[in-house]
């Protein structure tokens, strides 16, 4: 998250109170009482912009998933995936189940993570295509389902079953989306350990170093 100031409306308001002091009060007939009303106008917006300055508010910064990576099927996917984390966003604001709101939040912090990654490494972006052609729209029609079934006045025994299905199923489709970012890192993992092993050799042959007992665990 960045943040930005948000200017004050106050300013903007008490140069409207001057116009309509000036122009009950003071004469606008001729060009110098236009001029004395801007030069008053352009004080009273400084000093009231010197007080009122505005706050700060956080604003959501650009993903790097959304930069273009030049591969025109990959950026529809990552556009897809992009309107996919905004559905999801929209209908987590309307879920009263707290429990169920932070497997959504989840959900997309994982979209999120799943998407910049690829969009960092382009070639493995034939690694998400199942995840995009069914797991993620899946998943966001279960959503829809459980803020229209939550939202009926009336809640008979088949919509409480639906919700209770629904809930139930949210903590499977957060391991589900845990484990295709870890499947995206598998590539990284074995030239990670190809590294460690072709050091241990160098270094038990130079006679530099003794490899920990325990080094193989971070293989």
């Amino acid at each position: 998250m960045a943040k930005i100031r948000k200017k004050s409306v106050v300013p903007v308001y008490s140069v409207a109170v001057v116009w309509i002091f000036w122009a009950t009060c003071m004469p606008m007939y001729k060009i110098s009482h236009f001029i004395w009303l801007t030069l008053w106008s352009f004080i009273i917006y400084k000093l009231t912009g010197l007080i009122w300055r505005g706050k700060w508010v956080e604003v959501e910064e650009a993903a790097s998933m959304y930069v273009p990576t030049g591969d025109a099927e990959l950026d529809g996917l990552l556009l897809q995936g992009k309107d996919a984390i905004q559905q999801m966003k929209m209908l987590n604001t309307k879920i009263k189940n707290r429990k169920m709101c932070e497997k959504v939040e989840r959900l997309i912090s994982l979209a999120k993570d799943i998407f910049e990654h690829v969009a960092k490494n382009p070639e493995k972006g034939t690694k998400i295509r199942k995840f995009m052609n069914y797991y993620l729209p899946t998943t966001l029609k279960l959503l829809e389902s459980y803020v229209e079934a939550a939202s009926q006045s009336v809640r008979g025994k088949n919509i409480t079953a639906t919700m209770v299905r629904i809930e139930s199923i949210m903590g499977t489709i957060v391991i589900a989306f845990e484990k295709q970012l870890d499947s995206l890192f598998s590539a990284n993992a074995l030239d990670i350990s190809a590294d460690i092993t072709v050091l241990e050799e160098m270094l038990q042959r130079e006679g530099l170093a003794e490899v920990p007992p325990n080094m193989q665990d971070l293989l």
